[in-house]
């Protein structure tokens, strides 16, 4: 992997700023690569649009802006009739059947995941779904070990917090691991 470029989106709540922090600095700590992060709201703090653009690479960072991402998550429709005509062609798009419907043609590998639905069922609660997401990401791409990733849910995550995070993320990996697709690698 030279460079993945990677945009995070959906509305404010969910933990999308959360989860591309995560990713940054797990790719950062725990894997020896450079990495940038920026984030972007909207107007409202919850529920308004959110997106996170997160380079990876193993070379130097000239510009921490995303314009056209090898990867694309969607959690809401509004941040896929956003976003998803910005892919880079033959990249990835990656959103929740439960809240995106997929409906233009894009060149790229899409991937619908009930993301949401298996963390209510197997963990039950929405707080975690932001987790679930960065390991399904993991699960499809492999672009970082997730043993990086689960240092750094180790080091932020409050300890109360911390088994109900691990789970999400497992179940993310498991997930996302039916559809790896490791054009990034």
């Amino acid at each position: 992997m030279n460079s993945v470029r990677l945009v995070f989106s959906g509305s404010g709540g969910q933990g999308v700023i959360t989860a591309a922090i995560i990713l940054a600095e797990a790719a950062v700590v725990h894997s020896g690569k450079n990495a940038t992060q920026t984030q972007a709201y909207g107007a409202a703090a919850r529920g308004g649009s959110t997106r996170s653009d997160i380079i990876i690479s193993n070379d130097e960072i000239n510009y921490p802006g995303v314009e056209q991402p090898n990867i694309l998550m969607t959690l809401t429709q509004e941040a896929y009739n956003s976003f998803s005509a910005i892919i880079r062609p033959g990249g990835l798009l990656l959103s929740d059947s439960r809240f995106v419907e997929t409906t233009r043609k894009v060149d790229a590998k899409q991937i619908e995941l009930n993301m949401y639905e298996q963390v209510m069922e197997k963990v039950g609660k929405p707080i975690v779904y932001n987790i679930c997401s960065l390991g399904a990401l993991i699960g499809i791409t492999q672009i970082l070990e997730p043993e990086a990733v689960i240092k750094i849910l180790e080091k932020r995550i409050p300890e109360d917090f911390l088994v109900m995070n691990m789970r999400a993320f497992d179940l993310g990996l498991a997930l996302g691991a039916q559809y790896q697709y490791r054009r990034f690698n």
